[in-house]
């Protein structure tokens, strides 16, 4: 796991003009505090969530504040198959003909109990939202992403898929193998492109899904998702120079 130094990062003056990044999660939490970065930044965000209308909020507080329009993609990512991931992907193709950046931040929790006890639902649901969509997004969406120019895949990630912990079951088990399929994806991608692909692990953020999987804890000192949103720009810009990395906040 690597620190990293974000919090002085300043974006430049047209690092993300003209831009299109997905973001897979936008409607809340640090997927909807990066979204309106970017698009304050002058990036197209192509907004991807199962919430459409949280989307559709979140789509006119942009055009209010007068930043770039993005795209509203009300997608469940249970639902997803590499079938409509490819049909995704041409749409994006038609539409733009490229991609500058990947976000995956969606996240499904499960019922974090004993390994022999687990839902099998809960089980299903959670290996295939943070782990398997994600796989087969990335894989529809590389050959936009391949470009003469840097791109970015970011992975968000989380301690317990870094580091193991008991009853956090399946949650824990995706979020190894989503790190296993970014070193991977690092590792293939180096010497054939200019994607740069990385992980990173944003720590306790004072979000819906923190207070899910955290109850009874007081989210009053914790950070805030646009307090961290300078990382996410960072390793969404085209500068930063690092690849294959398990990042901190």
């Amino acid at each position: 796991m690597t620190q990293f130094d974000w919090q002085n990062h300043q974006v430049g003056d047209q690092e993300f003009s003209h831009k299109v990044i997905m973001v897979t999660g936008a409607a809340d939490g640090i997927g909807r505090a990066v979204t309106l970065a970017l698009a304050e930044h002058g990036a197209t965000v192509i907004m991807l969530d199962r919430k459409a209308r949280h989307l559709e909020k979140l789509f006119d507080s942009i055009m209010q504040q007068g930043f770039t329009e993005p795209v509203i993609l009300p997608v469940d990512l249970m639902e997803i198959t590499p079938e409509s991931a490819t049909r995704l992907a041409q749409a994006v193709s038609d539409d733009f003909g490229h991609l500058d950046g990947l976000l995956h931040n969606a996240a499904e929790l499960g019922s974090p109990s004993p390994m022999d006890q687990y839902d099998l639902d809960y089980w299903n649901q959670v290996m295939h939202t943070n782990m398997q969509a994600p796989y087969f997004l990335t894989r529809a969406l590389l050959p936009l992403l391949k470009q003469e120019y840097t791109t970015n895949i970011l992975f968000t990630t989380a301690e317990v898929g870094r580091q193991p912990a008991a009853y956090w079951g399946a949650y824990s088990i995706a979020y190894a193998g989503l790190e296993a399929q970014m070193t991977i994806w690092a590792e293939e991608l180096e010497n054939v492109s200019n994607i740069k692909v990385n992980s990173i692990d944003p720590g306790p953020v004072r979000t819906s899904f923190r207070r899910r999987s955290h109850p009874g804890e007081s989210q009053q000192n914790l950070v805030a998702p646009g307090e961290i949103v300078s990382a996410y720009l960072k390793l969404l810009g085209s500068d930063h120079g690092l690849h294959g990395q398990r990042l901190s906040v």
